[in-house]
């Protein structure tokens, strides 16, 4: 059971995601060069987003400084333990598998404990490993060499209910396997449905308190950006995201909140340069019984603008026509299709779906996840 998240999104001139060498990152697709936004930052976009549509206990947070993390709730649980607590936090994370290290950076973070790469550890997880390091204190046990029974409530911190965002994204740490989480949701690297070319604008900067006889320039610089349409695509797998969180409502929940954040996040590159914040033209969700269906096969050929007829338009009718050619070839069509469009929406998109606005479409999304969820139990 997977919910299917499809977006169209124009976006002005901007570069939201860059190379190593500054430019906006591209793609070749159907032979053509296209304008790409990797996966990696609009999950990041997204995660910043969470917080504020759920709980942020019930998130996680990606960090080198666990030690820190775990260290500032022992204190708060124990403020007798704050002159021992950074040894007790280094040492209880180390059950885990998690190397450590004094950080080599300047500033503040100089000398600090460190995982040696950054770790993504739920805020739950960071409270029971500080209960478990003030018990072990209290109890005598050195944690620097426990024993069995220690190390299996270490472990135990990290199974049963996940966060939110480590249900969704997955967690991999090389040096502790076990701790390892599939991620219930994948995010497509959104790529143009228009066939792009990269621009270059050249600019310059002037000293306001530069002499009259000293005119000129203080900086030149150039910065690449390109402009487009972008397809998005994103699906969750339903019973992944629930046995993770622990029951359906939470599911239920958990959807609802991932579909509002893929659709409104978006990614800050240069974004004080560009002003390229925009919102969807097309928002389109299947509830699916068998796969997940990415639809990015309606743009191997690129969309061209005509007059009288953009290309989020055509993008719409394209979309909309692909995934009904794969319902009638494969005979699986969605259990659920809901639908919302700027623009009210290509004749094509009447034949697969409900229309709905966004809001009906969260409440929708989250009324029948439950459902399927709940009869899947059954």
């Amino acid at each position: 059971m997977y919910l299917d998240m499809h977006v169209l999104q124009s976006v002005p001139p901007c570069d939201m995601n860059r190379d190593d060498t500054g430019t906006p990152k591209t793609a070749i697709y159907g032979g053509y060069q296209r304008s790409r936004v990797s996966s990696q930052a609009w999950k990041h976009a997204m995660r910043e987003m969470f917080p504020r549509l759920v709980d942020a206990e019930k998130l996680g947070v990606r960090t080198k400084h666990a030690v820190a993390l775990i260290k500032e709730a022992i204190d708060r649980k124990n403020p007798d333990l704050q002159e021992v607590s950074e040894d007790l936090a280094s040492d209880v994370l180390k059950i885990t598998g998690v190397k450590t290290e004094k950080s080599r950076r300047s500033g503040s973070e100089e000398g600090s404990a460190v995982s040696q790469y950054l770790i993504f550890i739920a805020r739950s997880e960071i409270e029971k490993l500080a209960d478990i390091a003030v018990e072990a204190r209290e109890a005598g046990e050195d944690l620097s060499k426990p024993s069995k029974d220690w190390k299996k409530k270490v472990q135990e911190a990290f199974h049963g209910k996940q966060a939110l965002d480590i249900a969704l994204f997955g967690r991999m740490l090389a040096d502790a396997p076990d701790l390892n989480t599939d991620a219930s949701a994948q995010v497509a690297h959104a790529i143009s449905v228009n066939k792009v070319t990269q621009e270059y604008d050249y600019f310059t900067a002037v000293d306001d308190c530069s002499a009259d006889d000293n005119a000129g320039a203080a900086m030149l610089d150039t910065i690449g950006f390109n402009s487009s349409t972008l397809y998005r695509y994103a699906t969750v797998c339903l019973p992944s995201l629930e046995e993770q969180l622990g029951d359906v409502e939470a599911a239920a929940a958990g959807a609802q909140a991932f579909l509002k954040a893929f659709v409104e996040s978006m990614p800050t590159g240069k974004q004080n340069t560009f002003a390229n914040r925009t919102l969807p033209s097309l928002v389109l969700v299947a509830l699916r019984n068998d796969q997940p269906v990415n639809g990015v096969s309606a743009f191997e050929s690129p969309v061209i603008a005509k007059e009288g007829d953009s290309i989020s338009r055509q993008a719409e009718d394209r979309l909309a026509r692909k995934l009904a050619e794969f319902s009638e070839t494969y005979g699986n069509a969605p259990a659920k299709v809901w639908w919302t469009a700027v623009d009210g929406g290509a004749e094509s998109l009447e034949r697969i779906g409900e229309k709905v606005s966004f809001p009906e479409m969260l409440e929708g999304v989250r009324s029948s996840v439950a459902e399927a969820l709940s009869a899947g139990e059954a």
